[in-house]
């Protein structure tokens, strides 16, 4: 079964008992940047620089990624461009949603609700059929401690977990300095176009901004 890049994201970050979301404002940020590649390598949407343009509004076959160019049309608003920053504070509170509801119709996950002090209720998603997440994993060990080469989209991925510093959960076992040196060199590495790849990096750069705002907002 061939799943997004953005539910890949959240099978790592998903604790497979629980069902709880580890390292969640990582993960967000990681899933809405995961959804806007998988539009960039569907030639749907470039980035270049501090901005997004949507290029084809055609239907990719994978719903998640047509309602995010649904949504994305509408934010629009009829120009040409916007930011890259400002579309992924707007997709991310909403992003990890639409890929657990995705991986929750696949039968990968199953959601249940708990409530907590049996008053507030919290959703979690665990593991209902875990060879999807194996297949993952074990790509992920072969490209990144294995050395093998990496298609486009598992670099992609690699970039993105790299970016969002979440080798702790794409390794675990792993110290996060026995990976990072690796993962850096796929994330800058000849694995796509050179479109493609300056689309990454602009992207990083946008998820850094945006997730430093976060931060300093939450401790201020």
């Amino acid at each position: 079964m061939r799943i997004t890049l953005a539910e890949e994201i959240m099978l790592l970050s998903l604790d497979d008992e629980s069902g709880a979301a580890r390292q969640r404002q990582a993960a967000g940020w990681a899933v809405a940047g995961a959804l806007l590649l998988e539009l960039v390598l569907a030639e749907r949407v470039s980035v270049s620089g501090k901005y997004l343009e949507l290029r084809n509004t055609g239907p990719t076959g994978e719903e998640l990624l047509d309602g995010r160019i649904r949504l994305m049309e509408t934010w629009l608003r009829g120009r040409a461009k916007r930011r890259v920053t400002d579309w992924l504070t707007k997709d991310q509170p909403n992003a990890v949603g639409a890929a657990l509801e995705r991986l929750t119709g696949r039968g990968l996950v199953v959601a249940q609700v708990h409530k907590v002090f049996g008053v507030f209720p919290q959703r979690r998603y665990p593991e209902a059929d875990g060879t999807v997440e194996g297949a993952l994993r074990e790509r992920l060990r072969d490209v990144v401690l294995g050395g093998a080469e990496p298609d486009a989209r598992t670099a992609g991925l690699i970039a993105l977990i790299h970016s969002a510093k979440m080798h702790r959960l794409a390794f675990p076992g792993r110290q996060p300095d026995e990976v990072t040196a690796r993962t850096a060199e796929i994330t800058a590495g000849q694995w796509a176009a050179e479109s493609v790849r300056e689309a990454i990096r602009d992207m990083q750069a946008a998820m850094v901004a945006v997730t430093t705002v976060t931060v300093l907002t939450a401790t201020s």
